[in-house]
């Protein structure tokens, strides 16, 4: 079977999309649908604009990715997917390898498990990409102010961009449970070793740290652009102050002249 992950949105309305859809999800909460619709076909989909195929074709996939448009929010134009061959062999517990993996046969729990990692995986993608945007114009803003002296950006701005960097960072904490793994595999020690095996291939857990990382030298950054805003901004006040005080004493003067 051939796993397909793709990040299509910000957000899928999975409450709506369960109501239209006529198949019944094995999993349904708030984060999360999976459904099997035939004997080999799986769909998962994940509530941060995640969509997981298991043993679709390709106009199948293309039919269903232009329906599940209906009950996205910010659809996301660049490319984010991957894809993941799962196979089975009677005589090998688990066998991971770049791109594939091995198991002894395909349950419903199994197909989950790889496919929840799979689109996890899609999802550090698309975070990386945003991570790297919002650090890259962090950068721009240390270049202004190493060559001019100053920051050119008004304050409102960068607030607007703290705001926004601290959306990315909440966004990855609130939608990517990359160190929690699904009950089945707590319960489970063949699905626990499935997951921890997959978490250690796509590398998941130390990209979510990079992540964070990044993110925290940018908004300790963005914080001290604020403080030299707000002293600008003091400094300006001040001025205003003085040059109103100036007057006033020039009318008083001028008044006793005359």
């Amino acid at each position: 079977m051939k796993i397909e992950a793709y990040q299509i949105a910000e957000v899928i309305n999975l409450k709506k999309f369960k109501t239209d859809f006529t198949n019944e999800p094995l999993i349904n909460n708030s984060s999360e649908l999976f459904y099997k619709r035939e004997e080999s076909q799986y769909l998962y989909l994940l509530s941060y604009g995640i969509v997981i195929f298991g043993g679709f074709n390709d106009l199948e996939k293309s039919e269903f990715l232009k329906f599940i448009k209906n009950y996205t929010e910010n659809d996301i134009e660049e490319k984010f997917e991957d894809d993941f061959d799962v196979q089975t062999d009677p005589s090998i517990s688990v066998l991971l390898k770049y791109n594939s993996i091995t198991v002894t046969e395909l349950t419903d729990d199994t197909i989950r498990i790889i496919m929840l990692n799979i689109g996890q995986s899609v999802a550090l993608d698309y975070y990386e990409s945003m991570t790297y945007k919002i650090l890259s114009s962090t950068k721009k803003m240390t270049d202004e102010l190493e060559h001019n002296g100053k920051l050119q950006s008004s304050q409102k701005d960068l607030l607007k961009f703290i705001g926004k960097t601290l959306n990315v960072k909440n966004g990855i904490i609130d939608n990517l449970y990359i160190f929690d793994s699904p009950d089945e595999a707590w319960e489970n020690e063949h699905l626990e070793k499935i997951d921890k095996g997959l978490k250690k291939t796509f590398d998941l857990k130390m990209r979510y740290q990079d992540i964070d990382y990044k993110l925290k030298i940018v908004q300790e950054t963005l914080m001290l652009f604020t403080d030299l805003l707000q002293n600008r901004e003091s400094t300006r006040l001040e001025w205003i102050i003085i040059i109103l005080i100036l007057f006033e004493v020039f009318d008083i003067i001028i008044r006793k002249i005359i």
